[in-house]
């Protein structure tokens, strides 16, 4: 069953026989640790948090924890503490990644230089949405990974938004390749893409889904609008995963969504061996809480 809210994927994750394991990499993050110890708590995950033994507990009890709830594996420097939770990975022992006290281009560099953790894909991240002007949880990607893909980058960006959303319940993704335009125009060369994936999808390139482009955001997502503008199409008012052209533009749209539109949110950064939390420092409590459980529930249905 796809769910339409957040809620409804928290309470699926809690309903789970067996917990994901996280793990935290360089956990002496308080932040983070919040963000884990609630998850925790609230019986979503279990965590194993790789770093600094000592500064952890500190950071764990300031903030009223039973240390023994917590799996702590000590490393004493970030190279150490990479290198621990890439193997913890690989040995079965951990199902997914957080970014803890470290920079985001530091993991990622840990995870692409190791043939096992990179996949043989590409990896994107993507951001799921929830608001009061939607009727149902939707994904938009990249967000904040792949800067200006091409066509062929586009085409790995949607298989992993499809197979993320078929994890989730999804049977039939409605992907929107999103333009200024419904037309192709040669002059503008996201449309060019979008009627091209659009195409791989009519020929079973890219399975499992429904794909239409080029598409404006308002006749992908806007009741009403595919009406007035005589538009037809099955992703028409009802797209489960929007493509966005370059990260600018994926930007600029979340950015919209959280702070204008009420929007909460979760990310996932898709397309490794396992699933990985990248959230920003910045991010609202709830949107990390989210994050987590969106991971915690993808990585047992990948």
């Amino acid at each position: 069953m796809a769910f339409k809210n957040f809620q409804e994927m928290i309470d699926a994750v809690k309903a789970m026989e067996n917990k994901t394991k996280v793990c935290v990499v360089n956990a002496q993050d308080e932040h983070t640790l919040q963000a884990v110890s609630e998850a925790v708590n609230e019986g979503l995950i279990d965590a194993i948090l790789v770093g600094d033994e000592a500064q952890i507990k500190e950071i764990l009890e300031k903030l009223g924890q039973d240390v023994s709830k917590y799996t702590i594996v000590p490393a004493a420097t970030l190279e150490k503490s990479l290198a621990t939770s890439v193997q913890l990975v690989k040995d079965g022992k951990a199902h997914a990644l957080m970014k803890g006290k470290l920079q985001t281009a530091e993991i990622m560099r840990a995870v692409v230089h190791d043939d096992y953790l990179k996949g043989t894909g590409m990896i994107s991240l993507i951001g799921l949405y929830e608001t009061p002007k939607y009727h149902k949880l939707f994904a938009v990607s990249d967000i904040g990974m792949n800067t200006y893909p091409d066509l062929e980058a586009k085409k790995k960006i949607v298989i992993n938004g499809v197979n993320l959303l078929h994890a989730m319940g999804v049977e039939t993704p409605k992907v929107g390749c999103l333009a200024a335009v419904e037309k192709l125009n040669p002059k503008m060369p996201e449309t060019v893409d979008g009627d091209a994936l659009k195409q791989m999808s009519k020929t079973g390139e890219i399975p499992g889904c429904i794909i239409e482009g080029p598409i404006s955001f308002d006749l992908a997502m806007v009741k009403g609008a595919a009406a007035v503008k005589g538009y037809e199409s099955p992703v028409a008012e009802d797209a489960d995963f929007l493509l966005a052209p370059d990260i600018v533009c994926g930007n600029v749209l979340v950015k919209c969504l959280t702070e204008f539109a009420d929007a909460e949110t979760a990310g996932i950064m898709y397309g490794a061996a396992v699933p990985m939390i990248i959230t920003s420092r910045s991010a609202k409590p709830s949107d990390k809480f989210n994050s987590i459980a969106l991971t915690a529930f993808v990585a047992q249905n990948m």
